[in-house]
């Protein structure tokens, strides 16, 4: 945790200074420019009036301008000197002509001795008719001073920055321990064993308070899953406790009674069934365990629903006739959407299935699918059977549930549970609404634009045979 607090302070830091430097900057060439160039129009201007004076009154009328502004002792005043051809000194502040000046007219930026000491200066040199020489400057001392400012106003604003960014980095570090101080405590519980056990959220927006309501999120996931896992296992071990028990005690009373030929087949077709329903058991439980997964998405072709639902209706009609209930089916035209074929053909038939098995004799079963607004279509099938009370509809949809009015009826209890799994997987989930009287359980999922292509009838055949051995 140091180093990444650390770092995060070295970061903050350079980024302040970064952007000081950046501000800083074209500020300070703008004011050097600035600075520059307005010494230089000053003295080129100055020098200009000093030579118009020598134009109008001569070489004596300079001399005597120049002594007087001298003698006012000027704050700043510039550097003025005038001398002749052979650059001795006529009139001004300056000792003598410098040595290293070049002879041509210009600007120059020299070191002079002045005023018993030796500073820099700017100096505009301009030749004067009759051979005079005329040299006006100005002392850059006190640009220099102004420049020692800005120096140090920049050095003290890094020293601040420098010292809020460490108290910055240290008060982050505080928090950020403190937080993770507090994930640690949590997962060190939940490795414990308490998986009730959450982060804290508090009301902030940060990404750490967002990051700890997915932790959070994960953590519900994660404990509905076990305890899944553990009422499966339960369930698992209490129905097959059942069969087992019941496909022992045939084999056990053959091998000691040893009866006749026709009651050791009739035992023997028993016990086949029992292994038949183990067998359909854990058929049932890899194919949910296939679809938690999510592997089956990869399948997910266009396909038209009220074809599927069609050919499901058509599979169940004997089965339907046998109980003397009638079941239609009703479609406002294709359905298309992208989905698992075989899986959605598998959740109408049980659908169907569990319609025809609790709705009584003479009663009514309707399959009905629609496309409905937002490109979305629904397969709902509707009975005029007991219906689930609302109490218990959150609950069918758990594997191994049987509610009350299943008690007497063959099955293991996961049929709604596959349903409501290929739903899920297909972006949708399982609704369960009363039919006034009876069950209508609907699917609502999302419409594909282009209709696909028919499904050849083996197809169609297989799919409704899938769907008749998951219930």
């Amino acid at each position: 945790m140091r180093p990444s607090t650390l770092n995060l302070a070295v970061g903050y830091i350079s980024l302040g200074l970064a952007a000081l430097a950046l501000f800083a900057t074209p500020l300070w060439y703008a004011w050097r420019v600035t600075v520059h160039e307005g010494l230089g129009e000053i003295l080129q201007a100055d020098a200009q009036r000093l030579s118009d004076v020598f134009r109008r009154d001569g070489a004596p009328g300079l001399t005597r301008y120049i002594e007087t502004r001298i003698s006012l002792n000027i704050p700043n005043e510039r550097f003025l000197l005038l001398a002749d051809s052979e650059h001795r000194p006529l009139a001004g502040n300056l000792p003598g002509w410098p040595a290293d000046l070049p002879a041509s007219a210009g600007r120059y930026t020299l070191d002079v001795e002045a005023r018993g000491h030796r500073t820099s200066a700017d100096f505009v040199s301009m030749n004067l008719p009759e051979g005079y020489h005329l040299l006006v400057g100005r002392d850059l001392a006190r640009n220099v001073k102004l420049e020692h400012r800005f120096w140090y106003a920049l050095a003290s604003a890094v020293g601040i920055l420098s010292i809020f960014g460490t108290l910055g980095a240290i008060l982050i570090r505080r928090a950020l321990l403190d937080r993770i101080h507090g994930i640690r405590q949590t997962v060190s519980a939940i490795i414990q064993g308490d998986l009730s056990r959450r982060l804290t959220v508090d009301r902030s927006a940060d990404e750490l308070n967002t990051l700890a309501q997915t932790f959070n999120g994960m953590l519900e996931q994660i404990e509905q899953l076990i305890h899944g896992v553990r009422n499966v296992s339960n369930a698992i071990a209490h129905d097959l406790r059942t069969p087992l028990a019941e496909l022992r005690s045939r084999l056990e009373e053959l091998t000691l009674t040893r009866p006749p030929v026709e009651q050791t087949y009739a035992e023997l077709e028993a016990a086949v069934a029992d292994v038949d329903r183990v067998i359909r058991l854990f058929n049932a439980l890899l194919r949910l365990a296939e679809i938690d997964s999510g592997t089956r998405r990869a399948g997910f072709v266009g396909l038209d629903l009220a074809e599927v639902a069609a050919n499901a209706v058509e599979f169940y009609q004997p089965a339907a006739e046998l109980k003397n209930c009638s079941l239609t089916m009703q479609s406002n035209g294709p359905a298309p959407v992208r989905g698992d074929p075989v899986l959605l053909a598998q959740a109408l038939g049980n659908l169907i299935d569990n319609a025809i098995k609790y709705t009584p004799e003479g009663g009514a079963i309707h399959v009905e699918v629609r496309r409905g607004p937002s490109h979305s279509v629904s397969v709902s099938v509707a009975d005029s059977g007991p219906g689930i009370p609302v109490s218990q509809r959150a609950k069918v949809v758990e594997r191994f549930y049987r509610g009350d009015a299943s008690r007497g009826t063959p099955g293991v209890g996961l049929g709604l549970s596959l349903v409501d799994a290929v739903a899920r997987l297909h972006g949708s989930q399982l609704q369960l609404e009363d039919n006034r009287p009876g069950l209508r359980a609907v699917i609502v999922l999302q419409r594909e634009a282009p209709a696909p292509a028919p499904l050849a009838d083996g197809t169609r055949r297989s799919e409704a045979l899938l769907a008749h051995s998951a219930s």
